[in-house]
Formats: structure tokens, C-alpha cells, sequence
């Protein structure tokens, strides 16, 4: 049985993505391997058919024109076979013992006839020149070694919250929601993770560091010089998450209150970012994102504009502008903020 399929989106990635796809054939004839090159114009393709051709019964092509890391994600949802649904981006990769672990429990539940909607394991920042590295763990939140419901969830703190990386959906789930992440944008895991989380009813933690998430290279989305360029992209991102669901009627308030917290990050993020850009320009759209946050939900605007990141982030006149990268400068360095 096919218990993961392994979406790895791969665009020019000719020199890194060996070594995500072979820690994940680790998994073996249980996982599913489904490398999308996305328009690549160096080696990508050939390395890509490379490991069909080698291993025909767990790895899949799929070739297709360039469309961004949401329609390589898309490509391998709909191709995917596999009970359980995880993205590996192709300059990450996985720790195999983790893996193994994760396909054990996942075992053990079939066998128990259990299913669960979503997993979550931990994930590390293997950043360059980073001496310690940074793992985010969920132990304060999440039961271990049981189902849970977000009636049993603890509280998140500020650096812990659910990203692409620590999360693997079902895979009927994401399907039957119609999942479908926007083209040539990025930022879409932010969509990823947030949309289908209503929709997950059952949930399992594993306190195991699974995913390993590279930071270092130049041209990647979360460096801040490439942050300010592709600021347009993140707060295009950040109104979808906003349109997405009127929070005040998400009926679980524990859900209700992490979707709001998530929300919120990307507030501030978007805000941070417009903030460092020092330009008028820059500010207008600042304001008119919370503007339209107020339009679209007021009873959500009202909860984060009035709440701490909200107000570090709206300190009038110029002063207050560097008070406010001073907030996000020290968050950088005291929890690791990303």
C-alpha cells in the first residue's frame, strides 16, 4: 500500500534534488514519489526520469510549463495515489529514521481501521551559518500518542504554528475540498496549510524531526531582500486568507482562535515587509491591507489590530515605524521569526 505520495515541485533544481528524493525512497515501496518539473531548463528533466526509470514502481513524471510552486503542488495532488499527501520541496529533505517512524504509525492506524485528516510531525532549519539549529517542536500543544480533535490542542506559542513543512493531509481530503493553489504566485503554502483546516475533524502528532527546511540560498522566497521584491505576491496571499472565511464563524474556538493567531502572522509579515521598504508607496498598501481586512471581517480586524503584533505594527509617524522594525529585528533574533 501506497501510505504517502511525495509531491516534490522541482523548477532548475538540478543540483539539490537528488538528495530529497533519495531520502525519501527510504520509504520504499510505501511511499510514492511524484517529482514535477515545472518548466526547468537545466538537468531537472533528466535527473527526473533518471529515478522513474530506476525505481518505475515508486517514482512518477510529471512535465509540465512552468506555472509557480502552487501548479507543481496541484500536479501532484491530482496525480497522487497515495492514502496520505506531503509536499517536500526539492532543496529540502526528510531525516529517514523520521520517515520510517511516520510510516509506522500510519501503518498501525490502517491496521486498527483509523484514520486520521491531518499528521504533524516536527520540523528543523537547517539555515546556513547557523550554529545551533532550530527545531520546532509541538509538545506543549498537541496529544502524543493518541487521536485528537482540536478540543484536546493546547496553546501555540508565537514561533510554533502549523506550516507546509510539519504538516501531511489525507489525500480524499484535500480532493474532495477542491484544493487549487493560485499559479506563478508565491507564498501558496501559507494557503496550504490554512485552507483545509476546518476541515480536518481528526488529527495525530508525532514528535519525531522529520522535514529538514534549507534556508541559505539567494533567490529563495523568505529571503527578506527577495520578500521586499515579491512583497505584491505576499499580500495578494494574505487577502486570500482573508476572503477565505469569515473567522468569526468557525464554530471550534480553539480552532477559531490558531486560525485567527495565523492570520495574524501574515499581517504582520505582509506589514513588516511594506514597513522595510521605506517608501510612501509601500505604507499606502500597508494601510490599505488593514483597511481591507476591516472591510472584509470587522470582528476579525477589531481581535488583531487591537491585539500586540496589530498594535506593533501600527505605531503612527516615523518613529513608530522603527520602533516597529526594531519589534520584528528582536522576534528575528529571540525566537527565530522567519
Amino acid at each position: 500500500m501506497k501510505y504517502i505520495s511525495f509531491a516534490i515541485p522541482c523548477y532548475n533544481s538540478q543540483d539539490y534534488m537528488g538528495h530529497a528524493i533519495e531520502t525519501v525512497l527510504t520509504g520504499g515501496e510505501e511511499v510514492e514519489i511524484i517529482i514535477v518539473n515545472d518548466g526547468s531548463v537545466d538537468d531537472t528533466a533528466r535527473i527526473a526520469q533518471y529515478y522513474a526509470e530506476k525505481y518505475p514502481t515508486i517514482v512518477k513524471v510529471i512535465n509540465q510549463e512552468n506555472g509557480g510552486h502552487g501548479a507543481a503542488v496541484n500536479a501532484g495532488l491530482k496525480a497522487a495515489t497515495g492514502k496520505y499527501f506531503k509536499v517536500v520541496d526539492s532543496d529540502d529533505w526528510v531525516n529517514e529514521e523520521a520517515l520510517q517512524k511516520v510510516l509506522a504509525t500510519l501503518r498501525n492506524l490502517e491496521e486498527n481501521h483509523e484514520q486520521i485528516d491531518m499528521l504533524i510531525a516536527n520540523y528543523v532549519y537547517e539555515k546556513v551559518g547557523m550554529k545551533h539549529k532550530k527545531v520546532v517542536r509541538y509538545r506543549n500543544v498537541f496529544p502524543q500518542q493518541k487521536i485528537f480533535t482540536w478540543e484536546d490542542i493546547g496553546k501555540f506559542r508565537l514561533d510554533q504554528y502549523i506550516l507546509m513543512h510539519s504538516v501531511i493531509y489525507r489525500t480524499a481530503l484535500l480532493k474532495e475540498i477542491g484544493l487549487q493553489l493560485p499559479r506563478h504566485t508565491f507564498y501558496v503554502d501559507n494557503i496550504y496549510v490554512y485552507y483545509p483546516l476546518p476541515y480536518v475533524q481528526k488529527m495525530y502528532y508525532l514528535d519525531v524531526n522529520f522535514y529538514r527546511y534549507f534556508i541559505g540560498r539567494d533567490d529563495q522566497s523568505v529571503n527578506e531582500k527577495m520578500m521586499i521584491k515579491r512583497v505584491g505576491q505576499q499580500i495578494f496571499i494574505t487577502k486570500e486568507l482573508i476572503d477565505q472565511y469569515q473567522l468569526q464563524e468557525i464554530k471550534n474556538k480553539k480552532l477559531r482562535n490558531y486560525m485567527m493567531k495565523y492570520l495574524s502572522i501574515m499581517m504582520t509579515v505582509s506589514s513588516i515587509v511594506l514597513i522595510r521598504s521605506h517608501s510612501e508607496e509601500a505604507l499606502k498598501k500597508k494601510d490599505e491591507l488593514w483597511s481591507y481586512l476591516k472591510q472584509k471581517d470587522r470582528k476579525t480586524y477589531q481581535k488583531i489590530r487591537h491585539g500586540i503584533l496589530g498594535r506593533s505594527m501600527n505605531i503612527p509617524t516615523k518613529g513608530g515605524r522603527k520602533l516597529s522594525e526594531v519589534f520584528y529585528l528582536l522576534a528575528k533574533q529571540l525566537i527565530g521569526f522567519q
